[in-house]
């Protein structure tokens, strides 16, 4: 059965780094996009970055630029986030996201807690 399984997640100083990382299983990795997907307490879930099939075209949000990077491994059917220079904003709870020509996948997400 199709599975999404994030790991990585943990509490972190203001200032430091985690990477969180996306095992898929269950359908065919490389045909989907990749989204990270967080949600914080009390507020809505958001998008957080995303990549493309090929791994060739990434984005991310506005507040996430330039501290956040997206990969993917398509032999490993993995995707990656590597975040730097957290800040007590970024906690929440991050989801990992498969978009397909005609369905889609959540995982069960990974707690991110930025807390001195």
């Amino acid at each position: 059965q199709v599975q999404l399984v994030e790991s990585g997640g943990g509490l972190v100083q203001p200032g430091g780094s985690l990477r969180l990382s996306c095992a898929a299983s269950g359908f065919t990795f490389s045909s989907y996009t990749m989204r990270w997907y967080r949600q914080a307490p009390g507020k809505v879930r958001e998008p957080v970055a995303a990549i493309t099939t090929a791994g060739d075209s990434t984005g991310y949000a506005e507040d996430v630029k330039g501290r956040f990077t997206i990969s993917r491994d398509n032999t490993k059917s993995t995707v990656d986030l590597q975040m730097e220079s957290l800040r007590p904003e970024d906690t929440a709870v991050y989801y990992c996201y498969a978009l397909g020509s005609g369905d889609s996948y959540w995982g069960q997400g990974t707690q991110v807690t930025v807390s001195s």
